[in-house]
């Protein structure tokens, strides 16, 4: 089987020869990578046989942006942080535009909201016709400051505490805020699908929902403000023929049932330290509704494990899944430079030896 034919079995629980796998690695590891074994990524991602690949996605042809400065007029300043032997960067917001804001008229008056005209689409087959090419799963997430969302853009527009006093004391404004953003990423989102003419296998969309400890915002809050909009993306992604990815960081087990009633095909991160977030037990409850992607510690068990622990994990959720298919090998987020070289291998390999399905 090919990647492409792999994935979409295992996700609809047909006959696989092996577990799909995925690979996250932050900048700092891929610089790692690539220096470690002298070879471009995606030539690693292909030695290990990786079967889920990214495109780039529309080109910003968009008025120019101040430095640091997003789509949404967010600034944000890099800040590098050396780990062992690597270095990773993160982009800080350093003002919130919308903190101020103190009725639904001066949301609506904010000069910075984006136009999905400000991309060109017109790269995008391409870019899944040279992954179709290789037999590859083709995957749309977009960048990290470019997501399909809603909670989090909102939370860099109007601030983490604002947005969510908002949605207890000032529903109005937080109604607004969605709304704007809702109708940004369904245009934009629908351009991107138009224009890859059914050559894009799974769209992940991505809005942490979680903390470790439980949901940032109450199931009945989520249902209200976030759902209406969750749906609209993913009604979008399947009138368009693709699967619905979504990749939500957190203890987000109670919404479960609601995202599986919002059509979501795959849960992605399932973080093992989370509350609730055990992938036997979600198995269990929900793995006849929804396929699972993830669940590889990269708080633990990458950085800190031995290649001897990465493999008793892997061949534990190998086992869980092997038989009934509906999930993808990968981590719960971004490998950090923080992790030994030998345990990435070690993680491939175990992929290799306990996915076999045949």
């Amino acid at each position: 089987m090919n990647s492409r034919e792999r994935t979409l079995a295992a996700l609809a629980r047909q006959p696989i020869d092996r577990i799909p796998i995925d690979f996250w690695a932050s900048e700092g590891m891929i610089a790692k990578l690539e220096t470690a074994f002298g070879m471009p990524y995606d030539d690693f991602l292909d030695r290990h046989d990786i079967d889920l690949r990214y495109i780039e996605g529309p080109a910003y042809i968009g008025p120019t942006l101040p430095a640091g400065t997003d789509i949404w007029g967010v600034p944000r300043t890099t800040v590098r942080v050396p780990v062992n032997d690597g270095m990773e960067t993160y982009k800080d917001v350093t003002t919130f535009p919308l903190a101020q804001a103190a009725s639904v008229a001066e949301i609506e008056a904010y000069p910075h909201w984006p136009s999905p005209d400000w991309f060109d689409y017109g790269c995008i087959a391409a870019q899944c016709r040279a992954l179709r090419a290789r037999g590859r799963t083709v995957v749309f997430m977009g960048d990290r400051l470019n997501r399909v969302a809603q909670l989090k853009p909102a939370m860099y527009l109007r601030g983490i505490e604002a947005i969510l006093t908002d949605l207890a004391l000032n529903p109005e404004i937080a109604h607004a805020v969605f709304r704007r953003i809702q109708t940004f990423y369904l245009d934009y989102l629908t351009r991107i699908l138009e224009a890859a003419d059914g050559l894009i296998d799974i769209v992940l969309t991505g809005d942490d929902f979680g903390s470790q400890q439980g949901l940032l915002i109450s199931p009945a809050m989520w249902r209200t403000f976030i759902q209406p909009g969750f749906a609209a993306y993913i009604a979008c992604i399947k009138r368009h023929g693709c699967i619905a990815m979504h990749h939500t960081c957190g203890a987000v087990s109670e919404l479960l049932p609601d995202l599986v009633a919002s059509g979501l095909d795959v849960l992605q991160s399932l973080q093992p330290e989370a509350t609730g977030m055990s992938l036997a037990d979600l198995k269990t409850r929900f793995g006849a509704r929804i396929g699972f992607h993830g669940g590889i510690s990269i708080q633990q068990t990458m950085p800190h494990g031995t290649p001897a622990r990465i493999e008793r994990e892997i061949a534990a959720i190998a086992e869980l899944f092997r038989r009934d298919g509906g999930y993808i090998f990968g981590t719960a987020h971004n490998i950090q430079a923080d992790t030994p070289i030998e345990n990435v291998i070690a993680l491939l390999q175990a992929y290799t030896r306990h996915g076999a399905c045949v």
